[in-house]
């Protein structure tokens, strides 16, 4: 289990529209966001702790690269050791790989809180997902249903 969990803008974003924006508390310890991320996400965030990395430079070279929510907590997790990075950008997903950065995306924060217990269907979780506008393909929905044992 990592030690802090760092999340981008999309994951508080998709997860505050189905309603289960307090599973990365229920899940994680420690989960931080810099300051770009929560003045993109707009709201206040409980439980969550503000923290902005410390390399201006790096978090200036990836914002070339990837957008400037994406690139502050690419640059945090590359200042933090055994951090994990909340991703569903597939370029910054990408970039995280090529920087030796351990990433999941929101589906697997999802998958993880079913094989916890905290979420009771992940069926019900992927109709409410559909309905906003995350977009996942139906092999990957396949994919999520086998893991979370619903089909």
């Amino acid at each position: 289990m990592p030690d802090i969990i760092i999340s981008d803008t999309s994951c508080l974003i998709i997860l505050k529209k189905i309603n289960q924006l307090e599973i990365l508390t229920k899940l994680y310890s420690k989960v931080w966001v810099t300051p770009e991320v929560l003045k993109e996400f707009g709201e206040e965030l409980i439980g969550i702790e503000v923290r902005g990395a410390t390399d201006n430079n790096l978090i200036q070279a990836f914002s070339r690269l990837v957008d400037l929510g994406e690139a502050s907590a690419l640059a945090l997790a590359v200042e933090t050791k055994n951090s994990v990075l909340i991703l569903d950008d597939k370029k910054a997903r990408k970039l995280a790989e090529t920087l030796g950065l351990a990433t999941t995306g929101t589906l697997g924060v999802l998958l993880k809180a079913k094989q916890s217990g905290y979420i009771k269907s992940m069926k019900e979780i992927l109709i409410s997902l559909n309905a906003t506008d995350f977009r996942i393909s139906d092999r990957i929905v396949n994919e999520i249903l086998k893991e979370a044992g619903e089909i």
